[in-house]
């Protein structure tokens, strides 16, 4: 029997918002990026884009799930993400995602993210170094990807019939009763 997984070679994890960003996540929040990366390894994808960090963020961070405020919204979501690898997603497979909410710019620190994630993972820094902390948590990724209104996240989230801007501003609410 042979094993019919297809072998990926291991890439090192891009970084998309310069050399200490790291210093800035959560572990939680880090072990996302990784999952992000290795599953759009995994489905054959240049680039680690919003839906990858968006699956990741559910699959690991039990803050974020809180956050859709029931079973139902996040069975859904979910439902949507799985089914990426299988045919929904084909059509981003091997696409740069632009959102086009923010000019494109060729950062070679950004390479392997799309130009959305790369500008969700620092508008998480931002909003946490806004709030005084350190670190990005989770729900602050979560309130950047719901925030942007055309990127392949708030797809996916429209689909599944959840109101992206009443996610963001609920993702926002819970860091702060988090942060307390």
């Amino acid at each position: 029997m042979q094993n019919r997984t297809p072998r990926i070679p291991e890439q090192p994890a891009p970084n998309p918002v310069g050399a200490d960003a790291d210093a800035g996540f959560t572990v939680e929040l880090a072990s996302v990026v990784t999952g992000a990366r290795r599953r759009a390894l995994r489905d054959g994808d240049r680039q680690i884009d919003t839906a990858h960090l968006l699956h990741s963020l559910i699959e690991s961070d039990p803050e974020v799930r809180e956050a859709f405020d029931g079973g139902p919204r996040l069975a859904k979501v979910l439902g949507y993400l799985v089914q990426r690898s299988i045919g929904y997603g084909l059509r981003w497979q091997r696409s740069v995602e632009d959102s086009g909410a923010v000019p494109v710019v060729r950062d070679p620190a950004a390479e392997g993210w799309s130009p959305s994630a790369a500008t969700a993972m620092e508008d998480a820094l931002r909003r946490a170094a806004l709030r005084g902390e350190p670190r990005a948590r989770g729900l602050d990724l979560l309130a950047a990807l719901a925030a942007d209104g055309e990127c392949r996240a708030v797809e996916v989230l429209g689909r599944a019939g959840v109101d992206a801007r009443w996610l963001s501003g609920r993702a926002v609410e819970r860091t702060a009763e988090v942060s307390r």
